[in-house]
């Protein structure tokens, strides 16, 4: 059974194309590209987060609360019913992110989302991460499909520490139709364009010459949140 559990802090910072550009070269100094990025591409991840018709969970989560989760299934470019996906449990609290995730077939995940019914444990899944998500049904019984959010990735390891992780977003897109992941990649920016999220990911302080490189550019860490972001806009649309 693949245990997929990720206990990390995370630190997010907006940045211009520009400054990628000019930073890459210090990263690649201390850091290796991500195996989906050795022929120099990027690669295009696909969510669906999942909420009640009132969008209980993320205005929870936009408040700020000492603890936060969401529940969504994400995937790795277009797939179909059959192909793999991972359901996904994050987690928040006290600025400390743990993910929990499992594989499991597309048409089984929309299932259990929309029946209840735990579905069987093959090879690979895990169950207690489906147990979890068990009990977030429980607590809202109403969830279902709410957002498609996608946006081409391109992410750094340390060379000498694996855990950390810095990942680059852009190209993010969103749509609140067509919600499944075999619809296709497409649905409108969230950001204007030339602005990308960058994400250094850590489990203990970050190194010396990663805090050299925010301070020689300017970078400032910012609270941002790719769902929160599109809720508000959805909100102001409607307003």
């Amino acid at each position: 059974m693949a245990i997929e559990v990720f206990n990390r802090q995370e630190e997010k910072f907006i940045i211009t194309e520009e400054v990628y550009r000019n930073i890459k070269p210090y990263l690649e100094e201390y850091m290796e590209v991500d195996d989906h990025n050795r022929n120099g591409n990027f690669y295009t991840i696909c969510n669906i987060y999942f909420d009640t018709p009132d969008n209980e969970m993320i205005r929870k989560s936009i408040e700020k609360p000492a603890y936060k989760e969401k529940l969504r299934l994400r995937s790795y470019g277009i797939v179909g019913s059959r192909d793999k996906v991972y359901l996904e449990i994050k987690k928040k609290f006290d600025g400390s992110v743990n993910k929990r995730r499992t594989p499991i077939a597309l048409e089984d995940a929309y299932h259990y989302i929309r029946t209840g019914q735990k579905p069987e444990v093959k090879y690979l899944m895990n169950d207690q991460v489906l147990n979890e998500i068990g009990h977030i049904l429980h607590r809202y019984p109403m969830l279902q499909p709410a957002l498609f959010l996608s946006y081409d990735r391109s992410a750094m390891f340390g060379i000498g520490d694996k855990n950390f992780r810095i990942t680059f977003d852009t190209n993010i897109r969103t749509r609140r139709y067509d919600l499944s992941l075999d619809k296709g990649n497409y649905g409108d920016p969230l950001l204007p364009a030339g602005l990308w999220i960058m994400e250094a990911k850590l489990n203990k302080a970050a190194p010396l010459w990663f805090a050299e490189v925010l301070s020689r550019y300017k970078i400032y860490p910012t609270t941002f949140s790719k769902y929160g972001t599109e809720y508000r806009q959805m909100v102001l649309r409607r307003t």
